[in-house]
């Protein structure tokens, strides 16, 4: 084969490799520009997707500006012979404070509050305008990522978090002061019930108490109740004992009738324990 030939015959494959490579995705081409793997890329994606993510900045009190802490990277914007003042969780200790740009932007720390409670604030201040870094802060409690920014007028005096776990906790304790108040079974707040019946009669699964909402009657029980067989409910009525509808809920027997006077019952002949029930106002 002459040279020729061999030229002739090479033609159409170097056309074609440089078809594929006139036509590789951008995204490759920049991964060979910048010396990064497709998965750098990506992953470089991935985080300035949450850097550059829009979230939610609320207004707290005397003007700080408040972010939900790991929404988004929070960016403070700050300026020359001013100061910015981020202030974190009261408790909160500090471990690490980290900068990108050490030489011109400088964090200083100070705190507020009583000892025991105190809060830790960084006190950041940039040199010049027109700087963007990032600082990274490690606590006893959590991580912030923070990105910071220098501009030549406009600025955040103060800066704090709203954290998602003290939003729960407050939810907690609002739910359990609420069902603190709220007697079991009856679901409605106890000044809405109706205490004053008496019971009478010795029996090992006595009622605790009785009450009503004017509905339904509540006839709670010792706990031990739940390993036994409960007692049978009849309701007086007449001179008559009647069978009503009623159902247990633990140590709690609901009864759909407002009972005025009614019987419980347990065993049989010289076994059988009895306890009576009467409203008295």
């Amino acid at each position: 084969m002459t040279i020729a030939t061999k030229l002739r015959a090479a033609l159409p494959i170097a056309a074609s490799l440089a078809v594929a490579f006139t036509t590789a995705p951008i995204w490759l081409a920049d991964a060979r520009a910048e010396g990064m793997s497709a998965n750098e890329q990506k992953g470089a994606a991935i985080s300035g997707l949450w850097r550059g993510k829009k979230g939610l900045v609320t207004k707290g009190a005397d003007g700080k500006v408040i972010f939900l802490y790991g929404e988004i990277q929070p960016s403070v914007v700050c300026s020359p012979l001013q100061v910015c003042d981020i202030e974190l969780q009261a408790g909160e200790a500090v471990r690490d404070v980290l900068v990108g740009d050490t030489v011109r932007w400088k964090i200083e720390p100070a705190t507020s509050g009583a000892i025991g409670g105190q809060a830790i604030h960084l006190i950041v201040k940039p040199s010049e305008p027109g700087l963007v870094t990032s600082m990274v802060v490690t606590t006893s409690r959590r991580t912030y990522h923070i990105q910071l920014k220098s501009h030549e007028s406009q600025y955040m005096a103060r800066v704090g978090f709203e954290y998602p776990e003290d939003v729960s906790l407050k939810l907690a304790d609002m739910n359990a002061r609420l069902e603190a108040s709220i007697v079991p079974g009856a679901g409605v707040p106890a000044e809405q019930l109706n205490f004053g019946y008496a019971v009478s009669g010795n029996a090992r699964w006595r009622p605790t108490r009785v009450y009503s909402d004017g509905t339904k009657t509540y006839i709670q029980f010792p706990r031990s109740i739940s390993s036994q067989d409960a007692p049978v409910l009849f309701v007086v009525s007449g001179g008559e004992n009647r069978v009503v509808n009623y159902r247990m809920k633990g140590d709690m027997m609901v009864v759909d009738y407002h009972v005025e006077r009614a019987v419980l019952v347990s065993g049989v002949g010289w076994k059988q324990e009895k306890i009576t029930i009467r409203r008295g106002r």
